[in-house]
């Protein structure tokens, strides 16, 4: 996945990382691999947060020296470009579409989302360019797919999908910030009470009506179930 149709970050030809992965330059072929040691540093950032992943602690996990992952991953951004390609491998590209878009690509975003939320870090990641690696490459063309009923040209298609991708990272970032705000009941209380005293005072005339109108579903499918029917009905208008 990525959030647009660039080149993917500064300084990383994808020709070369995508096309012609780095192999050991001299000596015993050491006894892990590229997708070993990007496994390595997916399990990290899922237990402990991308600030986790470092060159010495992948090393570690794949028993290894340090210098030796370097003909891998020559520095963190291209470990970060393995790690988004290999867990957008997890996501499944042939399936029927229905040739109803606004239906295929609903499905599209909730299998983005269940993805981030297994990897909570995956949409820190996709907030700079990222290069479209196989796996993404894979999905791209589904979603690519999904869209021809649109009639768009191949450049608005590219648009929609890098807006549905961005939306999909958005939320899920206010997603699981809004669940470690659900573990401090008190603070959530206490914004309750402030919001009612503002609304009270009478300065805030639509909050204190948009406070007090019926609750809707707060789920969080309901919830991304809703914004995602918004932003459709807005890419339906192009």
């Amino acid at each position: 996945m990525t959030r647009d149709g660039g080149s993917g970050t500064p300084g990383i030809d994808p020709q070369q990382l995508w096309l012609s992965p780095g192999q050991p330059r001299r000596g015993r072929r050491p006894g892990f691999s590229r997708e070993a040691i990007t496994a390595a540093a997916v399990a990290l950032a899922d237990a402990e947060g991308l600030e986790a992943v470092t060159m010495r602690r992948v090393a570690a996990q794949v028993g290894a020296g340090v210098m030796s992952l370097y003909s891998y991953a020559s520095d963190k951004e291209t470990l970060l470009e393995l790690m988004v390609d290999h867990v957008s491998g997890e996501l499944p590209t042939s399936g029927a579409l229905t040739g109803d878009w606004r239906t295929d690509l609903k499905a599209i975003a909730h299998l983005q989302r269940d993805l981030m939320l297994r990897h909570p870090w995956l949409p820190t990641a996709l907030s700079t360019r990222r290069s479209l690696g196989p796996n993404t490459l894979a999905f791209l063309e589904h979603a690519l797919a999904a869209l021809r009923p649109t009639g768009l040209d191949g450049a608005a298609k590219l648009e929609v999908f890098a807006q549905l991708t961005a939306f999909v990272a958005g939320h899920v970032t206010y997603e699981l910030t809004q669940a470690a705000a659900a573990k401090s009941p008190d603070r959530a209380a206490a914004e309750a009470r402030y919001l009612a005293t503002v609304a009270a005072a009478g300065h805030h005339p639509e909050l204190a009506e948009a406070l007090v109108a019926p609750a809707r579903p707060l789920t969080p499918e309901a919830t991304f179930g809703r914004f995602l029917n918004r932003l459709l009905d807005g890419l339906g208008t192009d």
